[in-house]
């Protein structure tokens, strides 16, 4: 068994671990160690930072040194970094996943595009009905959708992989939702090059 010496935990957002492990996999990162959150905190961001604190300190007890989180701001409101400051640790740069996979740079640079814009990824084209529809009484309540909604204008399926089957999922979900459809194709974005900088923590001593 790896020593966690050897290993960089890395305490996630459960909407974006299929993704974490497909750029471990494509890119040979062995060198980390995933736990995840519930995705289902993307609800209730105020959980974010108080369960992230317990996760590190969890982390701690069982020896890992090098520790990362893959979450951007989530919502947070910046208390997530305070959590990640006093730990001394660093997360996923961003405000939230859809800049990541955009690219962050990119989505700052056309921030005001977005404005009106809800955005589908893979994970929440995947589990529209049970992660959007049923949580927010829609499949009970359809009359709420403008209410939810409608401020947007169009949907954005940003695509981390290349799935017929999901592009149709977006495309039906911003059909139901009366939003204009658009799918870009983003792969994993800036997710990537965070994750193979945690692997850099190894290198790193600990101070």
């Amino acid at each position: 068994m790896t020593a966690p010496a050897q290993k960089v935990r890395v305490i996630a957002c459960g909407m974006i671990a299929r993704e974490i492990l497909d750029v471990c996999r494509i890119n040979g990162l062995d060198y980390i160690s995933l736990t995840c959150l519930p995705a289902d905190y993307h609800h209730h961001p105020e959980k974010i930072a108080p369960e992230t604190d317990k996760a590190i300190r969890r982390a701690r007890e069982e020896g890992y040194e090098h520790i990362f989180i893959g979450y951007a701001d989530c919502g947070t409101g910046g208390m997530l970094d305070k959590v990640c400051a006093e730990h001394g640790v660093e997360r996923i740069a961003g405000p939230h996943c859809f800049s990541f996979y955009l690219g962050n740079a990119s989505f700052e640079a056309a921030d005001d595009e977005y404005m009106t814009t809800f955005f589908v990824t893979d994970f929440l084209a995947r589990h529209f009905d049970t992660f959007l529809m049923r949580p927010l009484g829609l499949d009970r309540h359809p009359e709420l959708k403008e209410m939810y909604f409608g401020a947007y204008d169009r949907l954005l399926y940003i695509a981390q992989t290349d799935n017929p089957e999901l592009t149709e999922k977006a495309r039906a979900a911003a059909e139901w939702l009366g939003l204009a459809f658009e799918r870009r194709f983003t792969g994993y974005g800036d997710l990537t090059s965070a994750m193979k900088e945690a692997g850099q923590l190894i290198k790193t001593p600990r101070t």
